[in-house]
């Protein structure tokens, strides 16, 4: 299969029964291909542990792939930017749910939607070719660069996405700086009734990827991004002024001291949660500590859970944080959760292969302004532990945002979710810091 860099393209998907390395694979569920030919095993290599969409996107990066495993020897870097527009890294990517019910049942959730787990997987790996894309020179005589999954700066559900109905993820760059690329992703499910374009929109998630030079690993510039149209030009606008805005947010940070406006809050904050601990009898029984919403798992990092890169792929990580929010969520709530969105998320620290990772969740806080939808903000922290070295490091924080299923509430009378306190001065900051960051993206909507 030969990579373009330059076409948009619609990428087929096939269930994991039909392989898409084998060239004479036809689109039916049966394990013979064309002219009764027995289908060849899935070649050993790390997307075949990966969802159908990550292996047919790692597929047809195949090209790419082979000159980054063996680039030419003392290959230089490419040493002229190219100008390209969002429509040369447009891709899509087609889910033939409605015929394939092999593929159906892959990604089908009990509640007969499509698994948000695995979707997120395959956000990831669009975005990641997308930006192979935008960075593609078209000369083999130099070296690629190494492009990584840098942060997830929003990703929101709309709507339900249906496991019953075709689906389709498009995909651009829609703003670069100097080694960063802002891919903005729409997952699209229509059906006869909602044939609008804008009612089709059922997810929308913006990646940044940034460029690393494949022999020095520093940062290395990417290609410039042209905007054509007046949507594109638009989307580009709206790109720069959240980089502006993160670069602003991270210097505040850097420099804020927590001011007697900010002890307040903390004192406030805290001071249910020392009823708690000095006086548990007089405590608010609508309350709950935060600390008793704790969950955790822990896994060892394996072989087939690599990228192309040797590192653990972004989206098995997203995966696995968001399927320990579900059931944080679930278990605290005592009701079924509903997604709603996974709100900035930043990829501090690589994780290799052998890494011992530990995930560990909480509800950070809640919401009732809206008691027809109530909001549980769930944080994930993924540590790399290293036993023998006694350390711990973060490597990604999550936030997820749930409510509760329309249905599943209705069922019950008098449901409310439970207020979430801190004990320790610790978590009280950690929940300011989300308020005023979930604040901030507020007021940022409400100028617009």
């Amino acid at each position: 299969m030969e990579f373009n860099c330059s076409s948009p393209r619609t990428i087929p998907v096939v269930s994991t029964f039909a392989n898409p390395f084998d060239n004479n694979y036809d689109d039916t569920n049966s394990l013979t291909g064309v002219n009764g030919q027995t289908r060849k095993p899935i070649a050993l290599w790390p997307g075949m542990y990966h969802s159908p969409v990550t292996i047919a996107l790692w597929e047809t990066r195949s090209k790419t792939f082979e000159r980054f495993l063996d680039p030419p020897k003392d290959a230089p870097p490419q040493s002229e930017l190219l100008t390209k527009t969002p429509k040369q890294s447009r891709t899509s990517i087609l889910y033939g749910f409605s015929a394939d019910h092999i593929l159906r049942e892959q990604y089908k959730d009990p509640w007969n939607e499509v698994r948000i787990g695995k979707l997120l997987e395959d956000l990831d790996a669009l975005a990641g070719t997308i930006s192979v894309k935008h960075c593609c020179d078209d000369d083999n005589t130099t070296r690629p660069l190494l492009l990584v999954t840098a942060s997830v700066d929003k990703i929101v559900l709309k709507k339900p996405i249906s496991v019953d109905i075709d689906l389709k993820i498009v995909g651009s760059a829609i703003w670069v700086g100097r080694s960063s690329i802002d891919i903005q992703l729409e997952v699209l499910q229509s059906t006869k009734e909602t044939s609008d374009t804008s009612d089709s929109v059922a997810l929308i998630a913006n990646f940044i990827f940034v460029a690393r030079d494949s022999k020095t690993g520093k940062a290395a510039p990417v290609n410039r991004l042209s905007p054509e149209t007046e949507q594109e030009k638009l989307l580009f606008e709206e790109a720069e002024a959240r980089s502006m805005l993160r670069k602003k947010k991270k210097k505040v940070e850097e420099k804020k001291e927590f001011e007697n406006g900010e002890v307040n809050r903390l004192e406030a904050l805290l001071a249910e949660g020392r009823i708690f601990c000095d006086m548990p009898a007089l405590a608010d029984r609508d309350s709950i500590l935060l600390r008793d919403t704790h969950l955790e798992n822990s896994l060892i990092c394996q072989p087939q859970q690599r990228n192309i890169h040797g590192r653990i792929f972004g989206g098995f990580l997203m995966h696995r944080a968001f399927e320990l929010a579900f059931s944080t969520a679930y278990a605290f709530a005592g009701l079924v959760p509903y997604f709603l969105e996974v709100d900035h998320v930043d990829f501090l620290k690589p994780v290799d292969v052998g890494d011992f990772l530990r995930i560990k969740s909480c509800v950070l806080y809640t919401e009732h302004e809206d008691s027809e939808k109530p909001l549980i903000n769930i944080e994930v922290v993924a540590h790399v532990t290293r036993p023998e070295l006694r350390s711990s490091e973060v490597s990604n924080t999550f936030y997820f945002t749930f409510t509760v299923r329309r249905e599943a509430k209705a069922m019950t009378n008098g449901f409310r979710i439970r207020k979430v306190v801190p004990a320790t001065e610790e978590e009280a900051r950690r929940v300011l810091k989300r308020m005023d960051a979930e604040s901030l993206e507020s007021n940022k909507g409400k100028s617009k």
